[in-house]
């Protein structure tokens, strides 16, 4: 698989778990997103945006390919990077600093992105040393969370056939409105597996887990 981390703005912690995660994956930033490639040792082989909000970085990236956007476009920072990444053959995306930050609209057009990707049949994950996320489809989807860990399945519309097993509060083949929160703030009882027949959903977990 062709894995591209894609470098966002929002919050960021460059956790040993995270380099790891991280490790041989080719690398986009988008905007702001560059000051992670200083903190995670990483150089992006692009940099895309407005650079509305561009840091200044390390004369060793001055010579990084850059491509520029007017500030009044129809996509976001993040959008373009991941369909540079995409152009460029990815299979499997990762979004570092997707999750939390300054904008709550920024964190919630991610997941939109990361479902929209995921629909693609491309790989999608959301990773920010604190966090974890990832969009869940008809595919039953292990997280291996130590027990205690924190956990919801955050909804996009209504959903059928929602499966949790290992969980202090499981449920099976369950069918839940848009508008339920009954999977807010669950608790792992150890590995957990989710599954979903219908809809769209995302598993966010409190870092770090691993899926298989």
């Amino acid at each position: 698989m062709s894995h591209f981390a894609i470098l966002l703005a929002g919050r960021m912690v460059p956790t040993p778990a995270l380099r790891q995660r991280l490790a041989g994956a080719r690398v986009i930033a988008a905007d702001a997103g560059i000051r992670h490639a200083v903190a995670l040792g990483l150089v992006p082989e692009l940099w895309v945006g407005d650079f509305d909000s561009a840091p200044h970085v390390p004369d060793a990236f001055s010579g990084i390919e850059r491509t520029t956007f007017g500030r009044d476009k129809d996509q976001t920072d993040g959008e373009l990077a991941i369909e540079a990444a995409v152009a460029r053959g990815a299979s499997r995306l990762t979004l570092v600093g997707a999750l939390g930050g300054p904008r709550s609209d920024h964190a919630f057009a991610h997941f939109i992105l990361a479902l929209r990707y995921a629909g693609t049949g491309l790989a999608v994950a959301l990773h920010d040393g604190i966090e974890d996320a990832y969009p869940l489809d008809t595919e039953p989807l292990r997280a291996d969370l130590l027990p205690g860990t924190q956990f919801s399945v955050l909804k996009f519309s209504d959903v059928e056939g929602l499966t949790i097993e290992g969980a202090k509060w499981p449920l099976n083949d369950v069918a839940l409105p848009f508008t339920s929160i009954l999977t807010q703030s669950n608790e792992a009882a150890g590995p957990i597996t989710v599954r979903l027949a219908k809809g769209a959903a995302i598993l966010l977990a409190q870092a770090d887990s691993s899926v298989r």
